[in-house]
């Protein structure tokens, strides 16, 4: 039997042949990566031979990309909650395209899974075929694969947009993706990896080498010291490390790393002082770190006026009411009572509980975050309460303190508490009853002292009725509980609006909404809440041009209009009313029949026993 011979032409046939022959032709890098693929003999009609790592395996690749996975945790929980708000997932590989963490939506990642999309498995080119991942890693830039676009049929389902995270040198760290169905097209998603790996890459540059300079420039001196802001690293006159920002800046490349001086290449660093203008000549503001004061170089003056000091990106945007609870939510975490923040995806817990942590007698010691729906339940427990060196096979060789231990003096942030495993919530149980974690692998319990703040999407009490949530963890955790609105359920959006649109890339480049465009961002449905709102605002400014007004016909697709529900007439609500004080009848009625008893009242009723609670203490109130 004669093999079928592979090449772009055939695939590029057989792809009109399924898809009709008005399908538009494929971008120059996925053509290229299938000419790669064509050249290695992979037959696009079959499924891709992958075998997924050993446990053993695995547990050595974690430690090897521990560094990475902490490096990249703040952007990938950021991520995270976006693709459970989209229905895709967030994935993070290491330099050889082995996939390390798929985070997101639970029904997608059942789908994903079905073509080996799972931690273990590698996803580089030679084996996998055209994806975003794998070609991202060779291509050395941000790719979008799009359904067909595969190189295998079986990935047609995906729709993938991955970018690499570079290192100061240039090397590959990993990759950042972002996998969705390929139904579903989702056009910002290449532009928030984008924006996720450029706060990744600019962390890297936080320290100053020892016996470096560090030099950041921008064109815009209210972007220094942002993830937009150009990076160069000086080792006497030698240029030994910088991001994209700084190389385009200045019009270099990852080549002209190890040169003396790069004035010779068009842009504006020469021997001696500093003369800080781009590659055409346009004039840069720049500071310098790091410099020994026998080097240190003079830079051109900056203008008298001062930049106006950028906002707080992490700031809450409170209306009155959530000021109350900020306030109230700090009384109790310095009186040492913990406090679980509940709302729906993308309502700004994590924001709420970093605010609280600011404002509160510990707000000198760390906050630590750690999202309990993200942590690979292999590994949870040693990510919690540490672990002994030579505790299991790939451990680290000195262990690990873990994050409760990290959090000490501090505030310890539990997100998503509701998908903690039974099986851990007991000895989270003991940690906070007793004030001590013993790591795994250790014999000798250590002592531990931080506040708590838990949040969750979920109802921990129906949880609990369910057994799905330890009672005894909940009246640990819970004996406060502050729910923040959900976007639509605010009526300050207009405002919302405008202050997450003060602190994007816009107002700093000139780009501004007009009234309409605001507007219908108001009233939009965002349900993904402020999460997606400032996702949303944050690629309309990347993709803006300086001094551009963007109205409604600029909004990503998708970006609809809630309906405004018309006022109910007068005679329905009578019948409203009338309906409530029914069930407001019947409730008393049960609770009579069952002698006070809530949980058989409630199961009489067909209602949960939190909703009997609430409907009862509303009409005590109001009585």
């Amino acid at each position: 039997m004669q093999s079928r011979v592979t090449t772009p032409r055939t695939l590029l046939a057989a792809r009109r042949q399924a898809f009709g022959p008005g399908a538009a032709e494929p971008p120059p890098p996925i053509l290229r990566s299938w000419e790669r693929c064509a050249a290695l003999g992979l037959d696009f009609g079959q499924r891709p031979r992958v075998e997924p790592l050993s446990a053993v395996e695995m547990r050595a690749a974690f430690d090897r990309s521990e560094a990475l996975r902490q490096r990249c945790r703040p952007e990938i929980e950021a991520l995270h909650a976006e693709a459970r708000a989209t229905g895709s997932l967030v994935i993070l590989t290491d330099a050889d395209g082995l996939i390390l963490d798929t985070l997101g939506s639970d029904s997608f990642a059942g789908r994903a899974a079905q073509v080996a999309l799972r931690p273990g498995v590698p996803w580089n080119e030679s084996l996998t075929g055209t994806n975003a991942i794998g070609t991202a890693l060779i291509e050395r830039r941000p790719v979008e694969v799009r359904g067909s676009e595969h190189y295998f049929e079986p990935h047609r389902i995906l729709s993938c947009a991955a970018m690499p995270i570079l290192g100061p040198d240039g090397t590959v760290l990993g990759v950042l993706d972002l996998t969705g169905p390929a139904a579903i097209h989702q056009g910002h998603a290449l532009g928030l990896v984008g924006l996720a790996v450029a706060a990744i890459e600019h962390r890297l540059f936080e320290t100053v080498p020892a016996g470096c300079e560090v030099l950041r420039l921008h064109r815009d001196a209210g972007l220094l010291g942002t993830p937009r802001e150009g990076v160069l690293v000086f080792e006497g006159r030698r240029l030994v490390g910088a991001n994209r920002h700084g190389l385009a800046l200045l019009g270099l490349s990852w080549g002209d790393l190890g040169a003396e001086h790069a004035g010779s290449h068009g842009g504006g660093l020469a021997p001696g002082p500093l003369s800080l203008t781009d590659a055409g000549g346009a004039p840069l503001f720049g500071r310098l770190q790091g410099a020994p004061a026998p080097m240190r170089r003079r830079l051109p003056a900056e203008p008298t006026r001062q930049p106006p000091e950028a906002p707080d990106p992490d700031a809450p945007i409170l209306d009155p009411t959530s000021e109350k609870l900020l306030a109230r939510a700090v009384r109790l975490i310095d009186a040492g009572i913990p406090v679980v923040v509940e709302g729906e995806t993308g309502t700004g817990k994590e924001v709420f509980s970093r605010a609280a942590h600011a404002a509160c007698a510990r707000s000198q010691k760390a906050f630590v975050a750690v999202n309990c729906a993200a942590l690979p339940e292999t590994l949870i427990e040693a990510e919690l309460f540490g672990y002994e060196p030579g505790a299991f096979t790939g451990a680290a060789r000195h262990g690990a303190k873990g994050l409760l231990r990290q959090a000490e003096g501090g505030l310890l942030f539990l997100d998503e508490i509701g998908d903690m495993p039974l099986a851990l919530q007991s000895r989270l149980l003991r940690a906070l009853q007793e004030r001590e974690v013993l790591p795994v692998g250790g014999t000798r319990p250590i002592p531990v002292d931080f506040a708590l703040i838990c949040a969750t999407h979920r109802d921990l009490s129906r949880m609990v009725e369910d057994g799905a949530f330890r009672a005894d963890l909940f009246y640990r955790i819970a004996p406060y509980r502050v729910r923040l609105p959900a976007l639509r359920e605010r009526p300050d959006r207009l405002a919302l609006v405008r202050g997450l649109w003060a602190r994007s890339d816009g107002p700093s480049r000139a780009v501004t909404l007009s009234p309409a465009c605001e507007a219908a961002l108001a009233e939009a449905a965002w349900p993904g809440n402020l999460r997606q709102l400032a996702a949303c605002l944050k690629a309309l400014a990347a993709l803006a041009e300086a001094g551009e007004v963007l109205g409604p016909e600029d909004l990503p697709e998708g970006v609809a209009c809630r309906p405004v529900p018309a006022p109910a007439p007068r005679r329905e609500r009578e019948e409203a009313g009338r309906l409530d004080t029914l069930a407001q009848e019947a409730m008393r009625a049960a609770l009579a029949a069952h002698g006070g008893n809530v949980s058989r009242a409630a199961r009489s009723l067909g209602i949960s026993r939190s909703t009997l609670y609430r409907r009862c203490l509303t009409e005590r109130a109001t009585a």
